[in-house]
């Protein structure tokens, strides 16, 4: 497959090599464990208070991290099925991804210039550095798609020693909450400032076609892959936000401590299949998509019956005195792990039924798109009831009956589909 420009080449439908995986994991995984060594750094230089503002407004903004991997998840799906639009489609990706990005930046400015010290200006830094982050991950997509995964692994590792650093000059000289998110931002547009610049020239300058005859059906593509990840990591915003309406904000540290430990390993999943959807994307054409779909069911299967099972022995748990007094205290650090591996479990399990069904053609798009919206009701639901009687406890135990009914409705689509 060629295009018309010679400035790309033509991405590949092969799987990554064993050396390729192993070092684009090392790249993204330095990454992921720096930005979790922080968050058991600066509990020890803030203390409860800043760190649960901190850990709150980063739990409530980390759905922004995936507004511009939409275009990613678009672009790895539609590009090694074209050839002679590739170009075109690539660019149109860059932009539908940038667009939000200089929306927040802006925003950001303007709080720091009129009330730098409030947590309005606090919330977008956060908001900024994790949508800037997003733009990293589509853009590091692009790269791999020109057979230029080095390029990926050098980003984010150059991002892990941005964080290792800021870090900790934030521990020794104790930089407040609003100066160390402003420096971890600026350390990182510099590294996307040079991504960005060592993209094709075609793919920043429009590919050669008019964008805007491609924008209705890629902007369609983009939007129902990107909706399902918004709102899934929206729900578990929501968790926070009723940690902070409910006055246990302060609670928010350990639940986002705790949460670390499942977003990092869920991460490395979804990055796996990220790696292998350009190969899964040209596998489940055609007839491929049935086989596809089927297996996803029987995923959605286990997730399903792996919720109930949770939520009857909660509900058991809750009626025992002694078992209930256990799930109540704020120190039950034995149960919250077993709740992360329950709850990472059922997760990554999910992720991968949805990549299944998302890959086969864009007719189902629809479902998958519902289904999140369904589990983000339910999250907050389940959040509002929990979270206040049992703190990070009943956060987990909602993300997980969330994960459940998302599993039940998903699989029924499929089935009428």
């Amino acid at each position: 497959m060629t295009g018309p420009s010679s400035a790309t080449t033509a991405p590949a439908v092969a799987p990554p090599r064993p050396a390729v995986v192993l070092r684009l994991l090392a790249g993204r995984g330095a990454f992921r464990l720096s930005v979790q060594l922080m968050g058991l750094v600066l509990i020890t230089a803030w203390g409860a208070r800043d760190y649960g503002r901190f850990a709150n407004a980063l739990g409530l903004m980390t759905w922004l991290n995936f507004v511009p991997g939409a275009a990613e998840k678009a672009a790895l799906k539609a590009l090694p099925r074209l050839r002679l639009t590739r170009d075109a489609v690539a660019a149109l990706a860059v932009r539908v991804a940038a667009v939000p990005v200089l929306v927040v930046l802006a925003a950001m400015a303007v709080s720091l210039v009129v009330a730098p010290r409030s947590d309005a200006a606090l919330y977008l830094t956060v908001a900024a550095w994790s949508i800037s982050g997003g733009l990293l991950v589509t853009v590091s997509g692009l790269h791999r798609l020109r057979d230029k995964s080095a390029l990926d692994a050098l980003a984010f590792t150059a991002g892990s020693v941005v964080v290792g650093v800021v870090t900790c000059v934030t521990w020794v000289v104790r930089w407040p909450p609003g100066m160390h998110l402003a420096l971890l931002l600026g350390g990182l547009l510099v590294i996307l400032g040079a991504s960005v610049a060592l993209l094709p020239r075609p793919w920043l300058g429009g590919g050669g076609l008019p964008g805007h005859r491609l924008l209705p059906a890629f902007g369609r593509s983009t939007v129902l892959l990107g909706l399902t990840e918004v709102l899934d990591v929206l729900a578990t915003s929501t968790v926070f936000g009723v940690f902070a309406l409910s006055g246990r904000t302060t609670e928010s540290g350990p639940f986002y401590l705790a949460l670390l430990v499942s977003s990092a390993f869920c991460s490395l999943v979804f990055y796996q299949l990220k790696l292998h959807q350009p190969t899964a994307s040209w596998r489940m054409r055609g007839t491929g998509a049935a086989a596809g779909r089927a297996r996803a069911a029987e995923l959605l299967k286990l997730v399903e019956r792996g919720g109930i099972a949770f939520a009857v022995l909660l509900a058991a748990g809750l009626a025992v005195p002694s078992t209930r007094a256990l799930l109540t205290d704020e120190d039950s650090y034995v149960v919250l792990g077993v709740l992360v591996l329950v709850e990472t479990a059922l997760y990554a399990t999910g992720i991968y039924a949805s990549f299944l069904v998302e890959n086969t053609n864009s007719k189902v798009l629809t479902l998958t798109s519902g289904a999140a919206v369904v589990s983000l009701v339910a999250t907050a639901a389940a959040a509002a009831l929990l979270v206040p009687p049992l703190g990070p406890v009943g956060g987990f135990a909602a993300l997980v009956f969330a994960l459940a009914v998302k599993a039940a409705v998903l699989r029924r689509l499929i089935r009428r589909h």
